[in-house]
C-alpha cells in the first residue's frame, strides 16, 4: 500500500513541473505570437505607407494615363496599385495594375475611408481566403485616391512556421519536463522511503542503525531530527534497561532475606529472643520493599 503512495508522489511532482512549464510556454505563446504578428503587419503597413506617399508625389501630370502609371508603380514597388478618381465623393477605378479584374477593389474599404476623410488611411482587408495590407492616400489637387495593396500571405506564412516550431519546441520542453520531473521526484521519493523505513525501525525499538539524510534541504533536516530522536531513544532505552536490572537486584535482596528468615523461623529450636530478632529484621526488609515500591510508583508518574 505504500509503494503506490510513493509513485503518487512522483506523479504529482512531475505533473506539478509539467503544469509550470506548460503554463510558462502558454504565456509565452499568447504574448509573443500575437505581438509578432502585429509587428509584421505594422512593418508591412509602414512600408506601404512610405511607398504610397512616394507614388502620390509622382502622380502629377498622369491624367489620362492612369493605367500605365499604376502598372509602372506596381512593378517598381512590388505591390498592387489602384488609382481611383473621386466623383461625387465616391471612388471610381481609373487604373489598376491587376489587369485581370478590378471587381475585388471596386468598393475597397480603405479607399472609401480615404475618399471620405481626405486623409491617408491604412489597414488590413480579407479577399477570399487571403489577407492584404493596404494604404490609401488622396492626391487633392488631382482629385484621385491611390491605393497600394500587398498580400500578407508571405509574412503570415513565416509567422505560421514560427508558431509550428514554437509548438514543437514546447512539446519537446513538456516531454523533457515530464522526464526530468519524474526523475527528480523519484530521487525525493527514495529519500522519503528511506526515512519511512528508519521511522519503522525506531518504532519497533531498533535504535542501532543511524538515520541517513543525504541532503541539505528540508528532507535532510527531517532526517537529522530523526537521528536526534533515535539517539535520545537509544539513551532512554539503555537507561531503562539499567534501571530494570538495578530494580530487580534491589527487589531480589530483601526477598531472599525474607525467605531465609522464614525457613529459620520454621525451625522449632529457635528461641523466642531469636525469633523476635528475626521478626524485627523481616519488618525492616518489608519496609525496604515498601519504600522501593513507593519509589517505583513515583518514577512511573
Amino acid at each position: 500500500m505504500r509503494r503506490p503512495t510513493l509513485r503518487g508522489i512522483r506523479l504529482r511532482l512531475a505533473l506539478a513541473l509539467l503544469t509550470v512549464v506548460a503554463g510558462s510556454l502558454g504565456v509565452v505563446y499568447l504574448i509573443v505570437v500575437p505581438s509578432l504578428e502585429s509587428e509584421l503587419v505594422n512593418n508591412k503597413l509602414n512600408q506601404l505607407e512610405e511607398d504610397a506617399q512616394t507614388v502620390a508625389r509622382n502622380y502629377a501630370g498622369q491624367i489620362g494615363s492612369e493605367q500605365e502609371f499604376a502598372e509602372g508603380a506596381a512593378a517598381l514597388f512590388q505591390a498592387r496599385v489602384v488609382v481611383y478618381s473621386i466623383l461625387q465623393n465616391q471612388p471610381f477605378i481609373f487604373g489598376d495594375s491587376n489587369t485581370t479584374s478590378s471587381l475585388d477593389v471596386a468598393r475597397d474599404p480603405t479607399a472609401l475611408r480615404s475618399t471620405r476623410t481626405r486623409r491617408l488611411e491604412r489597414g488590413t482587408v480579407e479577399r477570399g481566403d487571403r489577407r492584404f495590407a493596404e494604404v490609401a492616400v488622396p492626391v487633392e489637387d488631382q482629385g484621385v485616391v491611390i491605393l497600394l495593396s500587398d498580400s500578407l500571405n508571405d509574412p503570415i506564412s513565416s509567422l505560421n512556421l514560427i508558431e509550428r516550431r514554437l509548438l514543437y519546441a514546447g512539446l519537446l520542453a513538456l516531454l523533457f519536463a515530464v522526464v526530468v520531473g519524474y526523475g527528480a521526484a523519484s530521487l525525493h521519493a527514495r529519500r522519503i522511503r528511506r526515512l519511512e523505513r528508519a521511522a519503522e525501525r525506531i518504532a519497533s525499538g531498533h535504535f542501532d542503525e543511524p538515520v541517513i539524510g543525504g541532503g541539505d534541504d528540508e528532507l535532510g533536516d527531517l532526517a537529522t531530527a530523526f537521528e536526534r530522536m533515535r539517539v535520545r531513544l537509544a539513551q532512554l532505552d539503555r537507561a531503562r534497561s539499567e534501571f530494570i536490572a538495578n530494580a530487580s537486584h534491589e527487589l531480589r535482596t530483601p526477598l531472599f532475606s525474607l525467605g531465609g528468615f522464614l525457613e529459620l523461623m520454621a525451625d522449632e529450636v529457635v528461641d523466642d529472643a531469636t525469633r523476635q530478632e528475626f521478626l524485627e529484621t523481616m519488618r525492616e526488609q518489608v519496609d525496604r520493599l515498601a519504600k522501593l515500591a513507593t519509589d517505583l510508583l513515583d518514577l512511573s508518574r
